[in-house]
This record gives C-alpha cells, sequence and structure tokens, in this order.
C-alpha cells in the first residue's frame, strides 16, 4: 500500500513539475489555437496590422446585452469572441457590453442619446413556438480612442433575408466591420480624394451617404475643372496632389483642354472612378400623366479618351428580365387606389458573380437605365466586376419609354445571343495618353504620352452612386429605394472600389473571407420540439451517467483488491 501511495506521490509531482515548465515556456511564446473548420477566429494580417497599431487605450461600447432574442444572442456570442481575439493580441484594447433597455427610467434618454450618433434600433418579431413578440435591439458599438469614436455596425441589412439570414451575413462581416473601425480611429488620413466637378456632375447632396462614409477614412474634397479655360497647367498641378478622382454623372461636354487634365492626371498615375450615362433618361421623368420619357444619345466628349484606355460605352439602355421592383398604381384613381409590385426591366439587378475582391460576398446591386460597355484590346487587363443577366438585351436610343412596358410578355427566345452585358469594369495596366501623337489643347512641358502601372473603374451608370432624399429633403441610405422599401448593396460596392483603388485591398480581403455558418431550420426544431429536447439535454445526460456509473464500477473493482 506504501509503495502505490509514494508512485502516485512522484506521478503527481512529476505532472506538477511538468506543468510549470510548460506555463514557464509558454509565457515566453504566444500563440492561440482555432479549432474551427473555416479558421473563424483566426484574425487576418491585415487586422493583426490594424491591432498592432493601437499603441494607447482603446475602448469599445457594445451594445448588445440583455434578454435579446435567440439570433442576436449568437451575434452577441461571435462579437464577444472576436473581441477577445483582439484584446488578446493588444491588452490597450478593451470592451464592454451594456444594455441601453436595462434601466426603464432612463431607457428614453439612452435610445434617443444612440439615435444622435446615428445608431438605429432593429424592431423584429420573436416568434417562439408560435408566440409572437416584439424586441428592441440595438446592433451597434462605438470605438473610442483618444479624442475620436466611430460607430461599428454589427448587422448587416441584407435585402429579403430573414432576421436569422442577415445575421448569419453580419457574423461573416464582423472582423471587417471592427477592424475597419479601429483602423479608422488610429491611423490618420493620408490619401486624397478629388470630386470633380464643372460639368454637370452630381451635386455633393446626391452622394451624401457616399461622401460621409469615405470622409471617415480619406481626405476628400470638390475639384472644379472651370479653371482649365484660365489656367490649366495650375489646374493639372493642383489635380496630381490628388490620388482619386471621382466623376459621377456628368451632364456637360468636356472641352479637350479638361480631357487633358483628366488624361494626364491618369497617365502620372492618379486612379479615377468613372460613373457615367452615355443616354438621357431618368425615372423622374416617367412620373407624368402619360407615363412616358424619351431616352436619347448623350455626347461628353469623352469616347477618344475611353476609347483609347481600352473600353467604350455605347448609347444603349440595357433591358433586363431580373430587374427591380417598381410599385405602381393599378385601378381606379382616388380612395380605390391600389399600388402592385411590377419587375422593372430598365432597372437591372445585378448579382455579382465575379469572385474578384471588389465584389465577393455582395448582393444585388440596383442600377437605372445602364448602358453596355465594350471592352478592346490594347494590353490594358480588363475585369467585369459587374454584368447584366443572361436574359438582357441592348435598346437603341433614341427610344421612348413607358411605363406601360411592365407588362410586356417574353419569353427566353427574345434574349437569343443576347445577355451577360459588362455594366461595371476594372481596367489594370500603362494606359497610354489620348493625346499620344496629336497636337496638345494647352502647352504642356512635362507631357507623358503612355503612364506608369495604374488602375481605373468604369460604371456605365452613374446612378450607382446617387442616395435617395426623403420628403424633407434629407438623403437617404446609398442603395435604399424608397418606392420599393428594398436596400440594395451600391454603397458596399462603392466603398469596396475606392478601398481596392487606394491599394486597401486589405479590408477588402476581410470583407470577402468565407465562413461556414450552418442556419438552424426553426420549422423543423418546432415540429420536433420533444425529440429536440431529448437530443440536447436528455442525451448528454444519459451518457454522463453511463460514464458516472462505469467510472465507479471499475474503480471498485480495481481498489477492492
Amino acid at each position: 500500500m506504501g509503495n502505490s501511495l509514494n508512485k502516485n506521490s512522484k506521478s503527481v509531482l512529476i505532472t506538477i513539475a511538468l506543468l510549470l515548465v510548460l506555463n514557464a515556456v509558454g509565457s515566453f511564446f504566444f500563440h492561440r489555437f482555432d479549432l474551427t473548420k473555416d479558421s473563424r477566429y483566426t484574425l487576418s494580417e491585415t487586422s493583426l496590422k490594424i491591432v498592432n497599431q493601437v499603441n494607447e487605450p482603446l475602448y469599445i461600447k457594445v451594445y448588445m446585452q440583455g434578454d435579446l432574442p435567440a439570433e442576436f444572442k449568437r451575434l452577441q456570442q461571435e462579437t464577444k469572441q472576436l473581441l477577445e481575439e483582439f484584446q488578446a493580441y493588444n491588452k490597450n484594447i478593451s470592451f464592454d457590453f451594456i444594455n441601453p433597455l436595462e434601466n426603464e427610467d432612463s431607457s428614453m434618454d439612452n435610445i434617443k442619446a444612440l439615435y444622435t450618433k446615428g445608431l438605429t434600433p432593429v424592431n423584429i418579431t420573436v416568434d417562439d413556438k408560435g408566440k409572437q413578440s416584439q424586441a428592441m435591439v440595438f446592433p451597434w458599438a462605438i470605438a473610442y480612442y483618444k479624442n475620436k469614436e466611430v460607430n461599428i455596425p454589427l448587422l448587416k441589412n441584407i435585402m429579403g433575408a430573414s432576421t436569422t439570414e442577415k445575421v448569419i451575413g453580419s457574423v461573416q462581416h464582423l472582423e471587417y466591420s471592427i477592424a475597419d473601425a479601429l483602423n479608422k480611429v488610429t491611423v490618420d488620413k493620408q490619401k486624397k480624394i478629388a470630386v470633380i466637378k464643372g460639368n454637370g456632375e452630381l451635386k455633393d447632396i446626391m452622394m451624401a451617404k457616399f461622401l460621409l462614409q469615405i470622409r471617415e477614412s480619406y481626405h476628400i474634397g470638390p475639384f472644379t475643372l472651370d479653371s482649365v479655360s484660365q489656367n490649366p497647367t495650375n489646374t493639372l498641378e493642383a489635380l496630381k496632389k490628388y490620388d482619386l478622382a471621382i466623376i459621377a454623372k456628368p451632364t456637360e461636354t468636356f472641352s479637350d483642354a479638361e480631357k487633358q487634365v483628366l488624361d494626364q492626371f491618369i497617365i502620372n498615375g492618379g486612379k479615377s472612378l468613372w460613373l457615367i450615362d452615355q443616354v438621357t433618361a431618368e425615372m423622374d421623368s416617367l412620373y407624368n400623366p402619360a407615363g412616358a420619357t424619351l431616352a436619347y444619345p448623350k455626347d461628353l466628349g469623352l469616347n477618344d479618351m475611353f476609347f483609347k484606355y481600352g473600353f467604350r460605352i455605347n448609347p444603349d439602355i440595357v433591358k433586363d428580365e431580373q430587374g427591380s421592383p417598381i410599385k405602381l398604381a393599378t385601378g381606379e384613381q382616388g380612395s380605390a387606389t391600389q399600388y402592385q409590385d411590377f419587375n422593372w426591366k430598365f432597372a437591372p439587378l445585378v448579382y455579382p458573380e465575379s469572385h474578384h475582391p471588389i465584389v465577393k460576398n455582395l448582393g444585388g446591386i440596383k442600377f437605372d437605365f445602364a448602358n453596355p460597355i465594350d471592352t478592346l484590346k490594347n494590353g490594358i487587363k480588363k475585369t467585369v466586376l459587374l454584368e447584366s443577366s443572361k436574359y438582357s438585351k441592348k435598346i437603341g436610343t433614341p427610344v421612348e419609354v413607358n411605363l406601360n412596358m411592365v407588362s410586356e410578355e417574353t419569353s427566353p427566345n427574345h434574349y437569343v445571343n443576347s445577355g451577360n452585358i459588362p455594366l461595371g469594369v476594372l481596367l489594370e495596366g500603362d494606359f497610354k495618353s489620348v493625346f499620344q501623337n496629336r497636337v496638345l489643347p494647352f502647352e504642356q512641358k512635362d507631357f507623358n504620352a503612355i503612364g506608369k502601372p495604374n488602375k481605373m473603374i468604369v460604371i456605365s451608370d452613374g446612378d450607382l452612386i446617387k442616395n435617395q432624399l426623403d420628403k424633407n429633403g434629407s438623403p437617404v441610405e446609398l442603395g435604399f429605394d424608397q418606392r420599393s422599401g428594398n436596400l440594395y448593396d451600391n454603397k458596399d460596392f462603392m466603398l469596396n472600389c475606392v478601398n481596392y483603388l487606394l491599394d486597401d485591398t486589405g479590408l477588402i480581403n476581410i470583407r470577402s473571407k468565407d465562413l461556414d455558418l450552418p442556419l438552424l431550420d426553426k420549422n423543423k426544431v418546432f415540429e420536433n420540439y420533444t425529440q429536440t429536447q431529448l437530443l440536447t439535454i436528455g442525451l448528454p445526460l444519459v451518457i454522463l451517467a453511463i460514464f458516472g456509473f462505469l467510472f465507479t464500477y471499475i474503480r471498485k473493482k480495481k481498489y477492492s483488491k
């Protein structure tokens, strides 16, 4: 008996000694093990770089605490685990989960305060075994660093998705949301974006939501080309100080001197984002007694530039069976008027099929009167980011567009040898100047005919960046269509375009990270509720009881000798 006791004591001492040695060695090495199939909690290299930038205390308030619906409990858990992962790599990061509705007396004040910060709640219907109730959830967080703060959206709004599907999609974007916020509060703005003006481009209020979003990461400013007529050289030198030029839906023809300024900006390495309409056609012009408008070609004087760069935007409009919904009045006018959803084929709803980081994992993107893009062979690499469905075709202009077209009957035979029309293209390479071997509109001593490696994105619809205005004249979220109530992924696409052009590809790669998150089928759970309880609660208890019985039996049998 004494020998057995000594052996056990030695085993215990050896085990303790080994644990102490492992603990001491482990203090010099840091590694976290992620046993999930999709490496869900393994931070990307970009996230780790951003975490290392936090050299002072950074505090995050997460407004998801309390009695949450089941779907949001999962989002809460995933958010907590991911924040713990960020915190493990940098102890300057701390966070708390807060319930803004915990105290009934102060809950209204808390809600108003969050509203003023732009944190809007989500009202959802909770279905518990057939019993429905309403719940308010704030799926938001705020990051505080030094004297700056930034909102962190935790719930991604996915058009037509259930609450569960939205939560699953949000978990996939969680690392991006947190890393992007940390990057905004810790890194000073460096790169500059010029929003080109002077040729009838969109007014700032019509793309306010987009500008406000990119302003958090970049310096932005309006840049008018009006001064080209007085001093084109100074205008070009001023534009060269910017990293990206956005040309959003111009309506007036560009002069040759203005084209030379834009051309030399591109040839000298300036990135460009073109949102161009080659046809004049607006949805608002359809809402008249006739319900019709004339779509006709628009000459911006840019065709020779585009041709030299390797693409062409045709003055046609794309008609797509995969259109966006539009509400139109049916029946008699007056109190009996009813509204019905129709498929509007001149507003293509594009679901990206490309695996390029700019469009990967994005949902539907809405166009309005888009034009076809042709790509030309000239040594420039072209990547089609967005294209119409296979059941689409080009309609030549001028042509009358009428709301009665929603009732047209079509078949696949109408789309033979058509479809898959490019609507958004990325171009990368060494661009050649449109003024190569031509007389220059104005004298330029440092004129370059062949540029350095560069990239640009061309979108054949200026409305893609355009936000609607509510009845008070305030801009609504980019991608939100007030007529149908649908929210499209226009904003995420535009942000990805800017990030990619300005070489912030790391954040895009986080956004396009693939996670395998299976959905729970609630209907099956309700149908087999008792069976589910037995499997999830009863079976583990039975296994534990069997293990306890066997352990006790073996132990008695061993020591009874």
